[in-house]
């Protein structure tokens, strides 16, 4: 598994390379996923999620921050509001893998996993053996990204 990490609103790699970039410089490797923590909160993560998603040819995780953090470094966004939104993603078959990162506690995991249990979440497909709801997707994406 080989994870990125967004860092800030540009929405480029520690290694200042874009998601569609980080993917294509990793994918000689074969990966059995490929994934994406962010810096950022989930909404402003999406994005980049939906961009790994369309192009990726195996397994996508995401794990997220609970938020942003606040003027004391503390992570506020509650185990609910969290998993609401990765729930959305995973429906959305963007995701295979889900998790946490900083500010995820065992109740935002819980939340995470109760979230997706039964709920017959799409998971992921590679976009070679796809054809996607654009409607689904487009929610994350600005300029609207279509699938073919």
């Amino acid at each position: 598994m080989i994870s990125g990490t967004i860092t800030d609103a540009s929405g480029r790699t520690l290694s200042g390379q874009t998601t569609e970039a980080f993917w294509y410089s990793v994918a000689h490797a074969r990966p059995i996923a490929i994934g994406l923590n962010c810096a950022l909160a989930q909404n402003s993560c999406a994005r980049h999620v939906l961009a790994l998603a369309k192009i990726a040819d195996t397994a996508v995780s995401a794990h997220p921050n609970a938020g942003l953090p606040d003027e004391f470094g503390q992570y506020n966004q509650d185990a609910a509001t969290m998993a609401a939104i990765i729930g959305e993603f995973a429906e959305s078959g963007l995701l295979n893998i889900v998790g946490g990162c900083c500010g995820t506690t065992p109740a935002h995991i819980r939340a995470i996993a109760e979230r997706g249990r039964g709920r017959g979440a799409a998971a992921h497909r590679s976009p070679r053996r796809r054809r996607c709801a654009s409607r689904a997707l487009d929610r994350w994406s600005s300029p609207p990204i279509r699938c073919s």
